[in-house]
């Protein structure tokens, strides 16, 4: 007999079954995870499947920062861990997942049914006989939750994945061990596609109210931010910033435009903005705003000074404008309405400044740093942005690689991925390790400081084992600077165990196929990064600077958190 897509050698299709064929008929290729004894079973059916490969991880928080990762490049991402212990280690992932807008499935094997039902202190549990303290933990993390029954499991897991998919947010299964292996029937059709949500007489009337705004307007300019990307949404931005309106982005969305663009301004963070960014989007007599999500860290702490009266904001399913709600109108159609009445108004020319500022990895007038010259954040960073080339992949850590670039324009098609709402120190390398799975065409680039890559280097032996051909880069700088330049310049809750990174990686690297160098100069930076770039494996280098060299952005932000923390009078 010929065994169903995910069916194992005993030729009986599962429930589990389903659950993978539903996974891979979404796009899913890679299951990430950490095995447990409530899982072991499942997990022979993913060896088995044609479509899905198991990437285990040191531990279930890294198998969960993979996955968001994966899903940020791929469209949806999948992990698989055991009940309680493990995915409560999942858990702090999940909820960035959550917060940054990810659709991340989380897959939890858990003890039999009869086991669950006779209530006894069973392991990985809190021994109170209650097996549903977890779930109802990540309820409040996951968009869509459900504990699957041998009787009702396709509705179940179609209702989550449809969920999660649609609505870009996380998912979570519970599959009890003996319903995974319960028999069941393959899909009989894909799961059913996202409905248009759009209504055309809406559509009409934004369009009319536009025009005549877009008419009148004397500057025009576009401000976008990462829900563009999460909604799919950016082609059709691409359609508008064409048209040669200046546009500029939240750090977070850096990815959703091409910074080559003759348009681009910069990015923007309210009143730490560059002044001609600032006064372009601000002083701007009409805003397009789309898929904007003010956040503390991308917003200089809610200094931006946006007037509503001037601002039409797009968003995920309706437009807000004036006092004015336009929905059900999805954000593709409304920018495709944008770029429509731009290309008819001629409004897309009417800038403020000059679309295009000094590019500051490229301005002349700045002084070339001596080849010798001890590296600092300032050379560090020009020297990362000089580095990269387009169709990289880059993951910025949070703290001073989020923040160090973003000064510097990046490539056309590069991919820059950060986490400034989350904002969970060192989630970006198990991230980039389900980045790189999901496209591997492409060269992943990690930045990160050493305190940041302490809490999940169990990871970068997952990057080794796997031959990911990362380039990573340490930042070595002593400890916590994102945290010394807010507050404790000195102290010792700032200060971290001193690692030999280079070492540390070679330990890591029982094969020796991986190149490691350490580098404290201009000059020494340049050329690891130079031949990191010839290189099919993966690089680290540990770049050393001095522990309270700030970026300038960053130093603006700290002092703004500094001052939002203080106790007020």
């Amino acid at each position: 007999m010929a065994l169903q897509a995910g069916a194992t050698s005993e030729g009986v299709y599962t429930v589990g079954d389903y659950l993978l064929d539903r996974l891979a008929g979404a796009g899913v290729r890679h299951l990430f995870g950490v095995p447990g004894d409530f899982t072991l079973a499942f997990l022979d059916h993913v060896q088995a499947h044609p479509d899905i490969e198991w990437v285990g991880c040191a531990n279930e928080l890294g198998a969960g920062y993979a996955a968001d990762g994966y899903a940020r490049l791929h469209g949806l991402g999948a992990l698989c861990t055991t009940f309680g212990v493990g995915e409560l280690s999942a858990l702090a992932a999940l909820a960035g997942s959550r917060a940054e807008h990810v659709p991340v499935v989380h897959v939890v094997g858990a003890p039999t049914t009869a086991t669950q039902a006779a209530g006894r202190a069973t392991h990985h549990t809190l021994g109170d006989g209650d097996f549903g303290h977890f779930a109802r933990m990540t309820a409040e993390v996951a968009a869509a939750h459900a504990t699957v029954t041998a009787e009702g499991y396709a509705a179940e897991i179609d209702r989550v994945l449809t969920e999660a998919r649609d609505r870009r947010l996380p998912g979570y299964l519970v599959l009890p061990a003996d319903v995974a292996a319960a028999p069941a029937v393959p899909p009989a059709a894909p799961l059913p596609e996202h409905p248009g949500v759009t209504d055309p007489a809406v559509a009409a009337d934004f369009r009319d109210v536009l025009t005549e705004r877009m008419t009148q307007a004397s500057t025009v300019t576009l401000l976008a931010d990462i829900l563009v990307s999460r909604l799919g949404a950016e082609d059709h931005l691409h359609r508008v910033t064409a048209l040669g309106v200046p546009h500029a982005t939240l750090l977070w969305g850096r990815r959703v435009v091409d910074e080559s663009a003759p348009g681009y301004l910069g990015s923007y963070l309210g009143a730490s903005s560059a002044e001609d960014v600032r006064a372009a989007v601000e002083d701007a007599d009409l805003l397009v705003m789309a898929g904007v999500q003010f956040t503390d860290l991308t917003s200089g702490f809610f200094s931006q000074r946006i007037d509503p009266d001037q601002a039409v904001e797009i968003g995920g399913e309706a437009v807000s404008w004036d006092g004015r709600i336009f929905s059900p109108l999805a954000m593709a159609n409304a920018l495709d309405i944008v770029a429509g009445v731009l290309s008819e108004t001629g409004a897309g020319g009417r800038g403020m400044t000059s679309a295009h500022p000094t590019d500051p990895t490229t301005d002349p007038t700045v002084i070339a740093v001596a080849p010798g010259s001890p590296l600092g954040q300032e050379s560090l960073w020009r020297e990362v942005a000089d580095f990269l080339r387009p169709g990289d992949i880059v993951f910025a850590d949070q703290g001073t690689s989020f923040y160090g670039m973003a000064d510097h324009r990046l490539p056309g098609g590069v991919t820059f991925v950060g986490q400034p709402l989350w904002a969970s120190i060192g989630y970006t390398l198990p991230a980039v390790l389900g980045a790189a799975l999901a496209a591997p065409e492409r060269r992943p680039v990690l930045l990160i400081g050493d305190g940041a890559a302490q809490m999940t280097v169990a990871e970068l032996g997952t990057l080794l084992r796997r031959g990911i051909p990362a380039v990573v880069i340490v930042v070595d700088n002593g400890g916590y600077t994102v945290e010394r330049v807010i507050h404790g310049a000195n102290e010792a809750y700032n200060d971290i165990g001193t690692w030999d990174w280079v070492m540390l990686m070679r330990a890591m690297d029982a094969a020796g196929s991986a190149r490691g160098i350490r580098v404290d100069t201009a000059a020494g930076l340049r050329a690891a990064l130079s031949e990191a770039r010839e290189s099919a494996v993966l690089t680290l280098i540990q770049a050393v600077v001095p522990p309270q060299d700030v970026p300038p952005v960053l130093r603006t932000i700290a002092a703004a958190a500094a001052n939002a923390n203080r106790p007020k009078d």
